[in-house]
């Protein structure tokens, strides 16, 4: 009884305290919502995974002949591409708290295939005895199977126990349904409801004549061309404007407040979901704004993949990475700078570049440069050179001056 998944049941489901139903697919009907989940997820499946191989304390290699490469990089499932997997295991963890897909083996147990599951569908217990996670899925006809955490492939976010992840849902649950009771009520205002710009009033009584030819005469000040004309009133009429009132400025900042609040429980800068009014502590700027995202939200989420992946791999020299390049494909700018400092302080080779590019390697691009202002304290710089500069001698010196 004290599970709080009790208390939504007793509720009427994920109902809030507005009244109304916070589920997965009711939340994303908010903008904020939608928008929050769609950037995480788009990131996480627009960067590509690498598995490295470490050959020695230095070195590191494509570890290409690992099956998990296939999965990972080309298919991971015969109705999936790995960036459709990638979004929707991370959409599960956004909206449910965990994602879960089990690791289909051939041959030599090696993963052929990763099947993603329905996380509602499946119960997580631990073992008492040696601590083993054990997955409980129930399939769409009713019957369950239990798989062992070797086989399956889990990602888990915010935790309380260690075992089952808690959503971002569950504790926004209350800011959505404030926000999907506010939307409704607005449409409901749009529906029913009627805006006026102004009233005329008069002392006394106007007649149905009088009615009709004040109607006609203000039909000449309508359309963006008559804006702004003189208005004649006569016999004692008076016109107040109608301005927004306190309760209709109220709930506009009522919703952007919701908006977000919305966005702090995801992680994600306002900017990035269309509130550019308000400041943050992302940073100053758009640019720093976007780089602690990338910092402080999103290298979370590609920790928890990394390390996920990680629990997968049977051999202790491989590992995951992503390849956080594709970040500034967008921006040429970032990406010649970026090779710029590798050329002139020599870790990158015209072909290194060119491969980043995925353009063509050219002949001769596989040298590196040595900086010149960079040798060992103490050391002749010119002495590094192959062909170093002669040193002028006196007669030189002299012939010259």
């Amino acid at each position: 009884m004290t599970d709080p998944r009790v208390a939504d049941f007793l509720r009427g489901g994920a109902a809030s305290a507005s009244g109304e139903v916070v589920t997965p697919e009711t939340a994303l009907r908010t903008g904020t919502v939608f928008r929050c989940v769609s950037l995480i997820t788009g990131a996480i499946a627009t960067l590509p995974i690498d598995l490295k191989r470490r050959v020695d304390a230095k070195r590191r290699v494509d570890a290409s002949d690992h099956p998990l490469w296939t999965l990972l990089r080309k298919k991971p499932n015969p109705w999936q591409t790995p960036a459709v997997f990638k979004r929707y295991m991370q959409a599960c963890v956004l909206l449910r708290g965990r994602g879960v897909a089990q690791i289909v083996r051939g041959v030599g147990r090696k993963p052929i295939a990763l099947i993603p599951l329905n996380p509602d569908r499946v119960q997580i217990r631990q073992d008492p005895a040696n601590f083993r996670l054990l997955f409980r899925y129930t399939r769409p006809d009713g019957t369950t199977v239990e798989l062992p955490h070797e086989d399956v492939f889990y990602l888990l976010g915010l935790t309380l126990d260690g075992v089952n992840g808690v959503s971002a849902l569950t504790y926004a649950r209350e800011t959505i349904g404030e926000a999907l009771a506010t939307a409704r009520h607005a449409a409901t205002l749009f529906r029913n409801g009627t805006s006026i710009g102004g009233v005329i009033t008069h002392k006394g009584k106007i007649g149905v004549e009088g009615q009709d030819i004040l109607r006609d005469s203000l039909e000449k000040y309508r359309g963006a061309d008559n804006a702004h004309k003189t208005l004649i009133l006569e016999e004692d009429m008076k016109y107040d404007k109608l301005g927004l009132s306190l309760v209709d400025a109220q709930f506009i900042q009522s919703r952007e407040f919701s908006q977000i609040e919305t966005a702090q429980f995801f992680g994600v800068p306002p900017h990035m979901v269309g509130l550019t009014t308000k400041a943050t502590s992302f940073g100053s700027g758009i640019e720093q704004q976007s780089q602690g995202f990338v910092t402080y939200t999103l290298q979370d989420w590609l920790t928890m993949w990394t390390e996920a992946i990680g629990a997968v791999i049977d051999e202790p020299d491989v590992y995951a990475a992503f390849n956080l390049n594709a970040l500034v494909r967008g921006d040429i700018r970032s990406r010649y700078a970026a090779y710029s400092v590798g050329r002139q302080w020599g870790w990158l080779s015209p072909n290194d570049v060119r491969a980043k590019e995925d353009d063509d390697p050219i002949e001769g691009g596989d040298t590196y440069s040595t900086p010149l202002n960079m040798a060992p304290l103490g050391s002749d710089p010119a002495s590094l050179l192959d062909d170093p500069v002669k040193e002028p001698s006196e007669d030189e010196d002299d012939a010259q001056t």
